[in-house]
């Protein structure tokens, strides 16, 4: 089964930056729309942010937006998600995901939900914390 690579998370005060990187060295990224999600302990996952295959169609969870951009560079076959003005609240372990075959996410038409994603991995653990 393929599975995206996560990484880039870590320790970050209040206020701090995070760059994290979705990638795979066994296949190219394909054109296709990408989630980031995350997983924090009791609660629910979460969408943070997608982006479809028109790359500057993006979305964003009300709680991140002006903070979080996703973005993504064929060349480096890697998807994005940089994180500004963090808070103790984005804590939680980071999932990227592309796009299921059977379950098409349709910008403005359905929500950025891992749910219309797949093939995610570990993840990456964020922390923010004095």
């Amino acid at each position: 089964q393929l599975e995206l690579v996560e990484s880039g998370g870590g320790l970050v005060q209040p206020g701090g930056s995070l760059r994290l990187t979705c990638t795979t060295s066994e296949f190219t990224l394909e054109d296709v729309a990408y989630i980031w999600f995350r997983q924090a302990p009791a609660k629910r996952r979460e969408g943070v942010s997608c982006i479809d295959r028109l790359v500057d169609k993006t979305v964003y969870a009300d709680s991140v937006k002006g903070r979080f951009i996703i973005s993504r560079d064929k060349t480096l076959n890697a998807v994005f998600l940089q994180m500004n003005n963090l808070r103790p609240e984005d804590s939680g372990v980071y999932f990227c995901g592309r796009q299921r075959t059977d379950r098409y996410w349709i910008p403005d038409r359905t929500p950025c939900d891992p749910d219309f994603f797949q093939d995610w991995g570990q993840g990456t653990q964020v922390t923010v914390s004095w």
